[in-house]
This record gives C-alpha cells, structure tokens and sequence, in this order.
C-alpha cells in the first residue's frame, strides 16, 4: 500500500451511492480497498449530499434511484467538479433513445420502440420479448406475450415510458470495460450469469459501440471509466449499453479475476485522475 505524504496533493475521491443505498448493494466493497491500495482515500456519499460538493472526483456506483429524478439528477452531475462518467454521457446514455445513435454509427442493434405511458404497442409474435424502462434498467426478458404486456402496464402505471425489443434463443452475453479496455464478461441471463471468456468477435462488438457512444460526446473511449453491454444473438447485436452506474458484478467472478478486475478499476480511476490535473503531483497543498 502506498502511504500519504503531506507534502503530496491527495484527491478526495467520492463514490456516489443513493439515499436508500448509500454503499450500493455490497458488490462494490472491494473499491475502497482497490484504490487505498494505489495511495487513493475515497469515500461513499450519496448524490446530491452537500458534502460532495468538496470533492475533487465524483464516480457513480449506487445512483440507483436516479431514474426516479432524472432531471434533478441531471442538474446535479453538472454541479460536480469532476464526474465518472462524464456528465455529458451520462445525459446521453440515461435516455435509451440513445440505441439510435449507435445504430445510426454502424453499431448492430437490436431494435426497439419506446412507448409512452397511453400509447398501445403491437408486441412481437414469436419468441421473447425484452421490457425495459425507457429511462434508467431494468430490462426483463419475458418469454410471453402476457408477460411483456403486464411489465408494459407497469412502467406505465408509474409513469414510465417502456422500452421494447425482440428477442430471440440465444443466450445473451455481458461485457465489463474499464477504462476502455476488456476486462471481464459473463454469459447466462440475467438471473444466472456465469463468468466467461467471449469469442474476441463479440468483444469487438462491444468495443464498436464504445468507440461509437464516446464519439458521439465527443471524448475518447479510454475516458470512459467503466461501461457494461449487453449483447444478445448470432451474429451479436447490442441490447443495451450502461455508462451510468452499471453493476460491475464483482460478486460473481473468481477470486483471482475479482482482485484483478479492481485492480484494473483502480488503475483507470489513477489515469483519469493524471487527465484532470488531479494526480498526487500535480499540484501540492500549501
């Protein structure tokens, strides 16, 4: 472990959780470790804590209620001094409207119709169907009509828009990037993800819609602290990709590839941490 040094500028680091979960769901317990152990302090706060507003990174683990206040949400990521991710992909990514952009950019889709609360949906024939809230997760692959049509009825009745888009057998895969780069990825459904190794086919899928998504903000993939894909179908086609706060699912990797996996976690906060102006020598307290 690296120690302080008075002499040396240490960043305050946050981890922004949510008022309901303010250190996420457990998942993410080795973080604080992960990055002590790179000589970096950080800390849980919720967002919108008035005590984040004194520190110099913010990054977003548990903002799990965020789609319940979305424009409130929005404000406040450009209230932040410095945001993981960036607030201008977290404006992009938080509507998923935004799988038109990609597919506008080359990137194979898997194609899907928002439906606001109100509006009647022609639900696909054969095979199942994937429901998600327009704004936010949460999508459920639902084998049945009936089934996809009540988790409809249930967005709606909260006021959401829904998100809806066929699917077909295959199994879909999970793709985690840190810092633009691979990192681990797991196969199964939703309910029953196992850790795998991908075909470097499907991770080039995942990597286009990066290159595409940080293009169309305008930065480079490696900004991208972390992003998550989801990618179903042969050939694959992109489902959904989280550059919010998605779950990172340390839980369900092997020990050697969890403490790898935040080591990289950790590497990439450093780096984003040199761009900003903020590593530990470049600039000294007084």
């Amino acid at each position: 472990m690296k120690l302080a040094r008075p002499d040396v500028f240490h960043p305050r680091v946050v981890l922004a959780g949510c008022r309901r979960q303010v250190a996420g769901d457990g998942d993410d317990a080795g973080l604080l470790p992960a990055l002590r152990h790179r000589g970096l302090h950080a800390r849980w706060l919720a967002w919108g804590d008035p005590e984040i507003a004194r520190a110099d990174l913010v990054i977003l683990r548990a903002t799990r209620d965020y789609a319940e206040r979305v424009d409130e949400f929005l404000a406040w990521t450009t209230t932040v001094a410095n945001l993981l991710n960036a607030p201008a992909v977290v404006a992009w990514n938080a509507d998923r409207r935004y799988l038109h952009d990609l597919a506008d950019r080359g990137v194979p889709t898997v194609p899907g119709e928002v439906v606001a609360p109100g509006e009647r949906v022609k639900l696909p024939r054969g095979g199942g169907i994937f429901v998600g809230p327009a704004v936010g997760t949460g999508t459920r692959h639902c084998a049945e009509r009936s089934a996809a049509a009540a988790s409809i009825a249930e967005l709606h009745a909260a006021g959401h828009s829904a998100l809806v888009q066929p699917c077909g057998t295959a199994a879909e895969t999970v793709l985690l990037f840190l810092g633009g780069e691979p990192s681990h990825a797991f196969t199964g459904t939703a309910e029953a993800l196992i850790q795998a190794e991908p075909d470097f086919e499907i991770w080039d899928v995942g990597a286009a819609a990066l290159a595409a998504a940080a293009a169309r903000v305008g930065i480079d993939a490696a900004e991208l602290l972390y992003a998550r894909a989801h990618l179903v179908g042969d050939p694959a086609r992109l489902l959904e990709l989280q550059l919010v706060e998605p779950s990172l699912d340390w839980r369900r990797l092997d020990d050697d590839s969890r403490e790898l996996g935040q080591r990289r976690f950790a590497v990439a906060v450093e780096s984003a941490l040199e761009r900003l102006g903020l590593g530990p020598f470049s600039h000294r307290r007084p």
